[in-house]
């Protein structure tokens, strides 16, 4: 790279995460997290800055350019610190470490994440976004807090320390529990509490999509009947999908909404909430078949092609919040604006997406949201609903093209495993869903990319891919969501080369990850370099913890593999976290959707015989959540399916505790011995 057209540059040059690029060239002297910076602080004795991020965080822009840029503060920052930028999504283990020590410091986290550690790695005082004066303040009181009190510094760093190495709260108890049906009913009672059945999602501002929760919630509609579970999630699904929370003109989902009525995101998109959310929409058109859920899918898969897919069959991470140093000015419009663009069809538009001519937020700007009900528009406007789709298809268009003229938000084109793997999910389920081969072959492209360009010598996996080259050792996550994602690509295609490459990653990561004494998975490997405590990933939040999935994935792979030990190892781990569970709402979903197959028994589906691909289709359009999936032709050698093939024939075995019933020979038979 060439430098010499800048006034500074700093260690971050060499990297490859669009993140640290972006601080290249500050005047403060960061250096990424590594030995040279770790050994420059303890050889001369200085406290570290150690400052986390992301590209795609707006709040990160602007402290970078109120202190970041300003040479007054890098000079102060450069004469008694030792500076180290992170990039969370490629480093989520230095994250967690000290994110849990600006938790314990203030009560609260979020990014930029800023901590203030001695040259051990041990911290000391950190927060959030500081401005420019109060950083400079901060960074003096601590400098001289340090010099002064050198006995209360230690007892502070010591204490702290303390905190982040204990784990989650684990009770590592000896005897496995049961687990039943009422501990579901229990569980959704406490949790409705906080749901707002009036707009979706939780009682409260900002709202985050938590799409493993309403995963969690069809599942229990779907084993209880409860219509109020089944509410919760169309509510969430259908407001979501009209708010601004979606892009309505190019598709895909900003991180979250500020607002209760997810009107105004927080502009950023990220390839986790997209992945998550098309799989979300596509299990709920099973179960609903509305066909906003369809579109929603196919309008969001068609954003990532457009603007997230790699060359290589990867996906890149997130597009910026910012563009033009403005937060969400790429996505808004002005009143008069989309008048001249749409012509005869902008009054029909403007009320369809709540336009104002003043603006419906800040600046005089328009975000696109429905609010006004189809039924409204067909009546005022003398059209059919046939002719007001394709006015608004063909405006969006119109509306799409425009947009590709402005200054796009950053994007951060790094690859990461964990994200990719989330993002398959949502190709498979949306093949398995509508049958689109075109969605089979994006994610067959990408499994087969993850394995050709994410694999290390040892059998495991990398974190991070870029440039052609991959760095990071990869942490837990990537295993647990690669194998989950492996696992559903064998469930819609029967190739059991899917199942055993599930299988190979999941023995690695026991052998890297898994600890034997609570039963329970740390976050990184025993390979890695060991920073000054090795965390666990308990609870679930925007994204699965990697345990819960990892428990998910010691089931499933138990009955596929006829391991009981999995079985009960998952079993445990589910043990592990009940009592909390049952408390806690979404924040334990994914962990809820386990404990219901171990209170359920799932029915395992086995379809043998040469017409196998055409009723696993069939079957695979309904919703069946309790159903674990097998199948194959006479050709398949697999121990699943012998003896099971019938000449001729193509058959279909429920199976329980190891106990088939008699083979029967359509898809509508078969689901109705699943639900006896």
């Amino acid at each position: 790279m060439d430098s010499s057209q800048y006034k500074f540059t700093n260690s971050l040059v060499f990297e490859s995460s669009p993140y640290l690029l972006q601080h290249a060239h500050n005047p403060v002297n960061w250096y990424p997290w590594g030995n040279r910076a770790l050994e420059k602080a303890r050889n001369e004795n200085k406290l570290i800055i150690v400052s986390i991020g992301y590209a795609a965080c707006h709040w990160c822009h602007v402290m970078e350019h109120e202190s970041f840029e300003d040479e007054t503060v890098a000079g102060f920052m450069n004469e008694n610190f030792v500076c180290i930028k992170v990039d969370r999504e490629e480093r989520p283990d230095i994250d967690q470490v000290y994110m849990n020590a600006v938790q314990l410091i203030t009560g609260r986290g979020g990014w930029p994440l800023n901590c203030i550690v001695l040259p051990d790695g041990r911290p000391v005082y950190g927060g959030t976004y500081f401005p420019n004066a109060q950083w400079l303040d901060m960074l003096s009181q601590i400098l001289n807090f340090v010099v002064t009190n050198p006995e209360k510094t230690e007892q502070q760093a010591q204490s702290l320390t303390k905190g982040i190495q204990i784990n989650e709260e684990l009770y590592n108890k000896i005897e496995i529990v049961d687990f039943t049906l009422n501990d579901l009913h229990v569980l959704f009672n406490n949790w409705k509490n906080d749901i707002d059945y009036q707009l979706g999602g939780p009682k409260r501002a900002p709202k985050f999509p938590m799409p493993a929760g309403y995963q969690f919630l069809l599942q229990y509609h779907a084993l209880t009947g409860n219509k109020d579970a089944l509410r919760a999630v169309t509510l969430t699904l259908d407001n979501m999908a009209e708010g601004g929370i979606f892009d309505q003109i190019g598709g895909g989902f900003a991180r979250y909404s500020v607002d209760a009525k997810w009107k105004v995101p927080h502009f950023e998109k990220m390839l986790y909430d997209n992945g998550q959310l098309v799989r979300l929409y596509a299990t709920a058109y099973r179960q609903t078949k509305n066909p906003l859920y369809k579109q929603i899918v196919t309008e969001t898969l068609e954003f990532v092609e457009r603007e997230l897919c790699s060359p290589e069959n990867g996906f890149y991470a997130s597009l910026d919040a910012d563009s033009e140093g403005v937060e969400g000015k790429f996505y808004c419009w002005q009143y008069n604006e989309l008048n001249q663009l749409l012509g005869k069809n902008a009054a029909l538009i403007n009320e369809y997406y709540s336009v104002t001519d003043t603006g419906n937020w800040e600046n005089g700007v328009n975000i696109l949201h429905k609010t006004c009900s189809t039924e409204v528009i067909l009546k005022k406007y003398s059209i059919t609903e046939n002719e007001l789709n394709t006015i608004v298809l063909s405006s969006k268009r119109v509306l799409l093209a425009e947009r590709s003229n402005r200054i796009r938000p950053g994007l951060d084109d790094k690859i990461l495993t964990s994200w990719n793997a989330l993002m398959l999910e949502g190709y498979i389920e949306a093949y398995q869903t509508f049958d689109n081969a075109h969605f089979l072959d994006i994610a067959l492209a990408n499994a087969h990319f993850l394995i050709n360009n994410l694999s290390q010598p040892d059998g495991g996996f990398y974190r991070n891919f870029k440039i052609g080259k991959a760095t990071i050792n990869g942490f837990l996550d990537d295993y647990a969501f690669t194998i989950n994602a492996f696992i559903m690509l064998y469930q819609a295609t029967f190739d059991e080369k899917w199942l055993n490459e599930a299988y190979r990653l999941f023995n690695y990561s026991i052998d890297h990850f898994y600890d034997n004494e609570s039963g329970m998975f740390f976050y990184t490997s025993n390979t890695d370099v060991a920073l000054i405590a090795r965390k666990m990933e308990i609870s679930d939040n925007v994204i699965p913890a990697s345990n819960s999935e990892m428990a998910k994935n010691l089931f499933l792979l138990g009955h596929y593999f006829q391991r009981e030990d999995f079985i009960e190892m998952a079993k445990k781990m589910a043990t592990n976290v009940k009592e909390t569970a049952i408390l806690s709402g979404a924040y334990y979903a994914n962990w809820d959707i386990l404990m219901a197959w171990l209170a359920v028994e799932p029915a395992e589906v086995v379809i043998v015989g040469d017409d196998c691909e055409s009723l696993r289709k069939e079957f695979q359009k309904h919703y069946l959540p309790n159903v674990i999936l097998y199948g194959g032709t006479k050709k398949t050698k697999s121990t699943l399916l012998e003896r099971k093939y019938i000449n001729g024939q193509t058959a279909i075995y429920i199976c329980r505790n190891k106990v088939c019933q008699k083979p029967v020979f359509t898809v509508k038979e078969a689901i109705q011995l699943v639900y006896s």
